[in-house]
């Protein structure tokens, strides 16, 4: 007779249900820890450092064993485009991690859509366990995770918000006349007198006003390159460099 059951197959064979216990026991307990850039101006409490005290504390009082660390820092939400993140996963993929433990729902990503696929069927299907302490989620309780989407969206929308105030404020700064960059663009350098007002720079301006002449003439991009390559007219970069080489000595 076969039992198609593998809860009874375990049942009807202690030892093999002994061995099981076994594997999923020494299998890595993940600690997921992210920080962005946007992140580092909320202070210190959202700190790699901080992430990796607090998962330690929580992995030894809930008596997690064999804890390893994956880090990113300095990577956003967004996306999971993040180097550690996806050797993690590369290690879920190979059945060699059995908890996931993260801070916080929004430490997982801000894509709502992706995040609910890690945590609703990747993580399942590899008999991952997930723990997001802060947000209150834990897969091995079912209850804990009836408001994980909401939570997801609100972290998505947290990503959309941000970009939209970037957007409005570089719009503002434009509209009143302030520039948008800290560099000057080639054709101009800072006043060494006021940071922020710009000074057209005479020998840069020169190419410039070449480059917009050689266009009206009907000349394209590349027939422009290489009429400036022909005269050694530096690049804007090596221009550039030589600039500040010359302050340098003048000081």
């Amino acid at each position: 007779m076969i039992v198609t059951n593998s809860n009874l197959v375990l049942a009807d064979c202690p030892q093999m249900m002994e061995e099981s216990t076994m594997k999923q026991s020494d299998k890595i307990t993940a600690l997921y820890c992210r920080l962005s850039r946007d992140d580092e101006s909320q202070g210190d409490s959202n700190s790699i450092v901080n992430q990796k005290a607090y998962l330690s504390r929580y992995a030894k009082e809930h008596g997690f064993r064999n804890t390893e660390f994956f880090v990113d820092d300095g990577y956003t939400g967004a996306n999971f485009q993040r180097p550690d993140w996806q050797r993690m996963m590369a290690l879920v993929e190979e059945g060699k991690i059995g908890t996931v433990i993260t801070k916080d729902m929004s430490r997982i990503g801000r894509n709502y859509l992706e995040v609910g696929m890690y945590t609703e069927i990747t993580f399942p299907q590899n008999n991952v366990r997930f723990i997001a302490v802060n947000s209150g989620v834990d897969s091995a309780n079912q209850q804990d995770n009836e408001f994980v989407p909401f939570v997801n969206i609100i972290n998505e929308y947290y990503v959309r918000d941000g970009s939209k105030k970037v957007r409005t404020s570089l719009r503002l700064k434009g509209e009143s006349g302030e520039h948008l960059t800290t560099i000057p663009p080639y054709g101009y350098v800072k006043d060494p007198d006021h940071s922020e007002h710009w000074l057209v720079d005479p020998e840069a301006a020169q190419v410039v006003k070449r480059i917009f002449s050689l266009c009206m003439d009907g000349n394209g991009p590349t027939q422009i390159a290489r009429m400036l390559k022909e005269d050694h007219v530096l690049t804007p970069t090596v221009y550039q460099d030589r600039q500040k080489r010359k302050v340098r000595c003048a000081l």
